[in-house]
């Protein structure tokens, strides 16, 4: 990022500050100089966009305006602290919808200011990298990582935890981003992730056999955009407009159907990655890290391979602040500073990785 300058190394010693704000969600952290989580708020905006099928940018952004000072204030109260103990602000720059970034960066600048304390540039993706170690104190690396969510499909080889070679991402939908879709062909509503992972409790994953794109025999990109299309015409017709009524144990069998079509490009994807930079662990983060049959199938693939797993703890696989701000506190302890002509960039300026 152009607005990266660089410190003298060294660990905190006080609090960081984390600040989300790339999409929907308005997340503050606070963590401690050991890592320690002293508090996490994050206000969620599913109802906002729920009748839209999906996040409106405008509104989005407006409510990050609304809600991010309470969200902030939130975050020191349940901690106990107060805004004298804060020594670093941690704050997510790119990717993501610009306007939405922008309150988060312009909400951090005016704070590192007023306090006087350091601002730390995060990229968002980075930041899922580094959930899936939170609480790992000597993760075995290189890791072959897998980053899921409604933006992302991405594979990363994870040298050091601000380091992370990309190696692989979608060329059309993100698995995410499937998930919504099939759930809006089939009604089911929004977001679509978790619904369709409980609607295929009961279904058949076997019974309609949906196409696994792995492109090339090398290829370690994604595409689910001809899965999405697959399930629209098996339950609309051929053009999609038809008016087919699916009865309930049909629409478990699509859902269990389509999921597992998903997951088994994912765990064949990360594999794959994992079999080329010659991986000591397997790890997965991002929103659809959530999904219990992908966790499942993980699991049993780190099981076959004989790695180490680190899996993303729920509570951090959507977006939060507690990987912003864990992420920037090793980022620095590494020198890593912005200055307050720091900006938002809706696209990452270089590779998904920390700088």
């Amino acid at each position: 990022m152009a607005e990266r300058e660089t410190a003298a190394p060294g660990p905190l010693d006080g609090l960081i500050l984390g600040i989300e704000s790339s999409c929907d969600e308005t997340a503050a952290a606070l963590l401690a100089p050991d890592g320690t989580v002293r508090a996490s708020v994050v206000r969620s905006q599913i109802d906002l966009h729920a009748a839209f099928g999906g996040v409106v940018p405008e509104i989005a952004g407006r409510s990050h305006v609304e809600h991010m000072l309470p969200v902030v204030e939130e975050c020191f109260e349940r901690a106990k602290a107060s805004r004298g103990d804060v020594r670093a602000i941690a704050v997510t720059v790119q990717p993501g919808l610009i306007g939405s970034l922008l309150v988060g960066v312009s909400t951090a600048k005016a704070l590192a200011l007023a306090l006087d304390v350091p601002l730390v540039p995060v990229d968002h993706v980075a930041a899922h990298v580094w959930s899936c170690f939170h609480g790992v104190a000597q993760p075995e690396l290189p890791a072959a990582c897998l980053v899921a969510s409604g933006g992302h499909s991405t594979l990363f080889a994870v040298h050091t935890l601000t380091r992370h070679e990309k190696l692989g991402e979608t060329i059309d939908d993100a698995a995410g981003e499937a998930f919504d879709k099939v759930s809006a062909i089939l009604g089911l509503g929004y977001p679509g992730g978790p619904i369709v992972d409980r609607t295929a409790d009961g279904g058949d994953p076997k019974r309609f056999r949906f196409p696994r794109s792995l492109l090339q025999k090398e290829s370690l990109d994604f595409s689910f955009s001809g899965l999405k299309t697959a399930v629209l015409y098996h339950c609309k017709g051929q053009n999609g407009r038809g008016a087919r009524t699916l009865d309930a144990q049909e629409v478990r069998d699509v859902c269990a159907s389509f999921q597992e079509a998903v997951v088994d490009v994912l765990a064949t994807k990360l594999a794959r990655l994992a079999e080329r930079i010659g991986a000591k662990s397997l790890a997965v983060g991002g929103g659809v890290a959530s999904n219990r049959r992908l966790r499942a199938r993980i699991t049993e693939l780190a099981a076959q391979m004989q790695l180490p797993l680190h899996l993303a703890p729920r509570e951090l696989t959507t977006d939060n602040a507690v990987m912003v701000a864990g992420l920037g506190r090793h980022l620095y302890a590494e020198g890593v500073r912005a200055g307050l002509d720091l900006d938002a960039h809706a696209r990452a300026l270089a590779p998904a990785a920390a700088r």
